[in-house]
């Protein structure tokens, strides 16, 4: 059955693993720091690890999300034996800007931005999306940031900020996200009707949604033809 599009006025959206391809971006950067100190993972371990070493870091203190993949990249050091240097830790965290986006992710948005206000939610520092947002060909009625709230999902103060910024009731907000962990159930605790974007399939053995999402979709090209059928 079409999700009832009449029942939304506003869409956010993750922005790294669901309209950025996160996993080609973190691979093409990070692979070559760790083969410089002869250490070579199969994407499996990899990704593993650095989700593992990210929520880590997030869930301390705040610090920036640079900072963030800085401590990560270091932490990769620690586990395999080798101290990165302070250019590799750097341009690892410079490289998200780069980060391709997935193929169908504007003509999606484009489709969608007719007949929906779009916004995003990311635990993202300013300065890195607006990197990102020169690849992205619509304009957003906002993006909330980690760095404007302070703090990163799966904690919910960014989620609550879209409701007061866009001006919208959580029941007319549709949340749209690739993680389960960051996205789909902090969302699904608060009431709100989430998309679940299975971008990379069960290549990570993502968990099972404590809050059953309104639509699993491949991408966002499905998503726009279900909303707009």
């Amino acid at each position: 059955m079409p999700l009832d599009a009449d029942r939304f006025d506003v869409l956010t959206f993750d922005c790294y693993g669901t309209l950025v391809d996160w996993a080609t971006g973190i691979a093409g950067a990070l692979r070559p720091i760790l083969r410089a100190h002869d250490t070579d993972l199969e994407d499996d371990e990899l990704f593993r690890l650095y989700g593992r070493f990210e929520r880590d870091v997030e869930a301390g203190d705040y610090v920036p999300y640079r900072e963030v993949l800085r401590r990560v990249t270091r932490r990769f050091g620690d586990r395999f034996g080798f101290t990165p240097t302070n250019a590799e830790v750097d341009r690892f965290a410079d490289s998200v800007g780069r980060w391709p986006l997935f193929d169908d992710t504007n003509a999606a948005l484009r489709r969608l931005g007719d007949s929906f206000r779009l916004a995003v939610i990311s635990n993202v520092d300013d300065e890195l999306f607006h990197e990102t947002a020169r690849q992205v060909h619509v304009d957003f009625d906002d993006v909330i940031t980690a760095e404007q709230m302070g703090t990163y999902k799966p904690r919910l103060d960014p989620f609550e900020a879209a409701f007061t910024r866009l001006g919208v009731p959580p029941n007319r907000l549709l949340h749209v996200a690739q993680s389960v962990y960051h996205d789909i159930n902090p969302a699904g605790r608060l009431g709100l009707s989430c998309v679940w974007v299975q971008r990379y399939g069960q290549r990570f053995d993502p968990p099972t949604p404590r809050t059953a999402p309104v639509r699993t979709v491949p991408d966002l090209s499905s998503l726009a033809d279900t909303l707009l059928a």
